[in-house]
């Protein structure tokens, strides 16, 4: 876009990306610099009106925050994945199958605080926030100027919201993921026009690109973990067209994990927010990435690691599986030498034998590898290479059957 205005206001590309960008020695992106430099270049060139503004021009907006104790039984199950999801967390080292399960123990948790039925699918339940989200219901439906907008992360949660909705004499219309594309602007048109239509319950595949100025009540019977789509849910109410005050209602479970993934729903000031906002101080942005980022996120969200008795069965599970890691690598070495040793008997054979090699050379290239080489406990002679990728290694491999290509051909001669 800037260089459609001006294509020397930011210069060429690879003098942008020197000046800003922040790289390690493999040339991956650490973080961006000298955004202070940036925002003076765009400055002459860019109109930036933020939320923040506009907010002065639209009507009040309250927050609400329900909290809800759980029953015993949403209480110990959330504990309980939990205490799964923070063991894995524990690990030194998480594997792509530890990260599949961290995953599920986590939405576990977030399922068991709605309501257990969202984990075990048994009826009728157990859910305090249903009952409270009821009461709620009925209370806002006594006032006849109310109009709502409830959110769900859940599909299955909407589908025990709806009898809520009809005990209240709420009448009301459903927008999720199922509905087509076609069919969402007439549930949305009934919402805004038809003043009988008091609700519209959604999952986050309404958080985007709807305008639901009718509505000035929005009910979040659950968290987002990205506080962007929280406040694009609350957006689709209170935005430019609305003439109402609007009220947000944001239901937690205590002591949950709901009720701490509710104090990680704060904006951050962001790399576009330090870019483009001509009062931001901030110069240099760090992007914080990887396992020891994702096990700092972890252990804020989860608490600290559960003290745990030490699973003596997995323990030896993980025991003999090391075990057996380690006399395969010893066999490899072993069956890796014997390459080795016949492939250098191989080119023995293969180069003149009236050659006689240098004897300085040889002893030269001897205190070489033996430098690089080492006794093991059984006292055999171990010969360790670092290659530089797996390439090196790939090479080296189709080298080494190079070589035996002529003696299996001289072989089944």
């Amino acid at each position: 876009m800037v260089r459609f205005i001006d294509d020397q206001q930011l210069g060429p590309a690879y003098r942008f990306f020197h000046r800003h960008r922040v790289v390690n020695d493999q040339g991956r992106v650490q973080g961006y610099k000298n955004l202070d430099q940036l925002r003076d270049m765009l400055k002459p060139i860019l109109l930036r009106r933020t939320r923040d503004r506009v907010m002065k021009e639209l009507p009040e907006r309250t927050t609400e925050i329900v909290r809800i104790r759980p029953t015993e039984e949403q209480r110990q199950m959330s504990d309980e994945y939990v205490a799964r999801a923070a063991q894995i967390a524990a690990k030194k080292f998480l594997t792509e199958m530890d990260l599949l399960r961290l995953q599920k123990y986590l939405l576990m948790a977030r399922l068991a605080c709605d309501s257990t039925f969202l984990v075990d699918k048994e009826s009728p339940g157990y859910s305090s926030k249903l009952e409270r989200l009821g009461e709620l219901l009925e209370q806002l439906a006594a006032e006849s100027d109310r109009k709502i907008v409830l959110f769900s992360e859940w599909t299955t949660m909407l589908g025990l919201i709806e009898p809520l909705l009809k005990q209240a004499e709420l009448d009301f219309v459903r927008l999720d993921g199922k509905v087509p594309q076609k069919k969402r602007q007439e549930l949305v048109h009934r919402f805004q026009n038809d003043p009988n239509c008091r609700d519209i319950i959604m999952s986050n595949a309404g958080s985007t690109g709807l305008n639901l100025q009718a509505a000035n009540t929005v009910i979040n019977v659950d968290l987002p973990w990205n506080p962007a789509v929280l406040e694009q849910r609350v957006g689709r109410a209170h935005r430019m067209g609305q003439k109402r005050p609007v009220q947000v209602y944001l239901l937690v479970t205590e002591e949950t994990i709901e009720e701490r993934l509710l104090g990680t729903l704060s904006a951050k000031h962001d790399l576009a927010l330090a870019a483009l906002d001509v009062e931001s101080d901030v110069s240099e942005v760090e992007l914080k990435s990887g396992m020891d980022e994702l096990k700092r996120r972890l252990e804020k969200l989860l608490g600290k690691t559960p003290a745990t008795p030490i699973d003596v069965s997995e323990q030896r599970r993980v025991e003999t599986e090391t075990q057996k890691m380690a006399e395969r690598r010893q066999r490899v070495a072993a069956a890796g030498g014997e390459l080795l040793g016949a492939a250098i008997n191989l080119v023995g054979e293969l180069v003149n034998a009236e050659d006689r090699p240098d004897p300085s050379v040889v002893e030269q290239i001897r205190e070489g590898l033996a430098a690089c080489s080492e006794r093991s406990e059984d006292g055999r002679l171990q010969l360790r290479f670092s290659l530089e990728d797996d390439d090196h290694l790939h090479r080296l491999a189709t080298t080494f059957a190079k070589l035996l290509v002529p003696a299996t051909s001289e072989t089944s001669g």
